[in-house]
């Protein structure tokens, strides 16, 4: 064999060895190949439940859609590019089959907004909003509008509002819709949407499940009903998540939940502290018992797991006073994103929902001197040192 074959075909396609790997290797493979051309015909009719090509899936992917969906307790997964990909996919399931209406959430992230108004109102798709803490109103909603799907955040970006997922689930399942949660704030530690009547859940994976701020992915989970059009799709529209990003993800997940508990138990001691400082004008957190969905609260999550955000308003402050307080953070890091194990401090006029008008930010509660913390699992003294020294 000449080296320039050699080159293309050395060391490649081996056969499995007899031992197993402790954690799932990083699979790169584009496609795959059989020893006979009638197998690869039963790969791609479905009827042999292997490989064949990636954007169908890999084994390294396949591996973290497993652990997603064992995670969420649902019938199946898809992992994807981002979380934005992944809410764009589930969707388009949704409304595959469907009327073509969403009722989504008032109180939502930014770029989930952007997504609704920019694509699917475009496309047709009749979009209306509703207070999913305000069931006679959401009901009213889901009546008029006869929705394909209903859209909301298990724990709301950054106002941290709790809607009662079961009671929303009987109102979309009475009216033919999808429900579709996006449950990355609460993380399946605290809430499992799918067990609450939930049809369908989507991950930013970046955030809490890989957890080290090193990967870009998201995923969907959905009940058995909607798991082959989900995949349908994913095989024609592609948006899979790569098998380096899938195996950071898996590894990301091996301590999820100790990180998780970690990070709620800071948020818990951040919060309280901050409720009583002189610079704090409000603060939102789950735990609060004054909170506008206390019983949902109580109902739903577990005792001591409110999440790990925390927002918090700061007096007399606007933009230019915010400015200054989170320039003079040391150990609080100031980044676009959450649920890393750094605390990452956020302002919400400027990144989640800055496409929205002042206006509109405004009808949410989203004041400018409304800032969003996401616990890291630091010491919770540090933590709170520095958010002290910086408020001044």
């Amino acid at each position: 064999m000449k080296l320039h074959t050699k080159a293309v075909h050395a060391g490649d396609r081996k056969k499995p060895p007899q031992a197993i790997p402790m954690t799932t290797p990083i699979v790169t493979a584009s496609s795959y190949l059989y020893e006979n051309t009638e197998m690869l015909d039963r790969v791609f009719a479905g009827e042999i439940d292997d490989f064949a090509y990636a954007r169908y899936g890999t084994p390294t992917a396949t591996a973290l859609e497993e652990l997603v969906t064992a995670l969420e307790n649902g019938h199946g997964s898809l992992a994807t590019s981002s979380g934005m990909g992944a809410l764009q996919i589930a969707l388009q399931t949704a409304l595959t089959d469907r009327r073509h209406s969403v009722v989504a959430a008032t109180a939502l992230y930014g770029a989930t907004f952007r997504m609704l108004t920019s694509v699917f109102e475009p496309m047709g798709v009749e979009v209306r909003y509703a207070d999913v803490c305000d069931l006679d109103g959401l009901k009213q909603a889901i009546d008029e509008a006869k929705p394909g799907c209903v859209l909301m955040e298990t724990i709301s970006n950054p106002l941290l509002r709790v809607g009662q997922i079961d009671r929303i689930a009987e109102m979309s399942r009475a009216a033919g819709a999808v429900l579709l949660v996006d449950n990355t704030f609460a993380t399946p530690l605290l809430v499992r949407p799918i067990e609450l009547g939930a049809h369908m859940v989507v991950h930013s994976l970046t955030k809490y499940l890989a957890g080290h701020g090193d990967v870009l992915g998201g995923a969907v989970t959905t009940d058995e009903a909607n798991f082959p059009t989900l995949r349908a799709l994913s095989k024609t529209c592609g948006p899979n998540l790569g098998a380096f990003e899938s195996y950071l993800s898996m590894r990301g997940i091996k301590t999820f939940p100790l990180r998780m508990e970690r990070q709620c138990a800071n948020a818990c001691r951040i919060a309280t502290s901050l409720a009583s400082h002189p610079k704090v004008a409000k603060v939102y957190f789950p735990s609060d018992p004054n909170h506008p969905d206390a019983e949902t609260i109580r109902r739903l999550l577990p005792e001591g797991l409110y999440g790990a955000m925390v927002s918090f308003e700061i007096k007399d402050a606007a933009r230019p006073e915010v400015f200054a307080f989170m320039d003079k953070l040391k150990l609080v890091l100031k980044g676009t994103s959450l649920g890393d194990v750094q605390s990452l401090l956020l302002y919400p006029a400027i990144s989640s929902h800055r496409d929205l008008s002042p206006k509109q930010r405004e009808r949410m509660g989203i004041r400018d001197s409304l800032v969003r913390l996401s616990a890291g699992i630091e010491a919770a003294e540090d933590i709170l040192a520095d958010l002290e020294q910086a408020l001044g």
